[in-house]
């Protein structure tokens, strides 16, 4: 069960399709993005924020998994979430749904912390943890 989620939509744009109108493959990370900071927006942390108190979350790692394809002008859900609390990683899971709910793609992306000085990496900042901790609390009461 997730910590926390958040859920995103979106529509396939005809560039992002190939010949047959079926949504391109890398199309799918550049969404689980757009989900990722809009959720951290909502939450009152926009990246440039991250970046004015000196951190930066490089990308580690992503995955991405194809189960059906996603064609033109079709509206996508896509879900974020958190499964456990950030330490010097932080991981977030992604779910992508059709407009008819049939789960189309899941994924991940691990980032990590570093100090935007050193350039070395660190654990999640008190601040950022203090944040995701009160939208648990707030999700677990809704």
């Amino acid at each position: 069960m997730a910590l926390i989620s958040y859920e995103f939509k979106t529509r396939v744009r005809y560039k992002d399709t190939d010949q047959m109108g079926v949504m391109h493959h890398s199309n799918y990370i550049v969404m689980y993005e757009m989900a990722r900071t809009e959720w951290l927006r909502e939450m009152g942390l926009p990246y440039a924020e991250f970046e004015r108190r000196g951190v930066m979350s490089p990308i580690i790692e992503v995955q991405s998994k194809y189960h059906y394809p996603a064609f033109y002008d079709e509206v996508l859900t896509v879900k974020v979430f958190m499964d456990e609390m950030p330490s010097a990683r932080l991981f977030i899971g992604s779910e992508v749904y059709n407009e008819q709910g049939r789960l189309i793609n899941t994924g991940s992306v691990t980032l990590g912390f570093m100090n935007a000085q050193t350039r070395r990496p660190c654990r999640a900042p008190e601040w950022f943890i203090e944040i995701i901790n009160a939208e648990i609390a707030k999700q677990n009461n809704e």
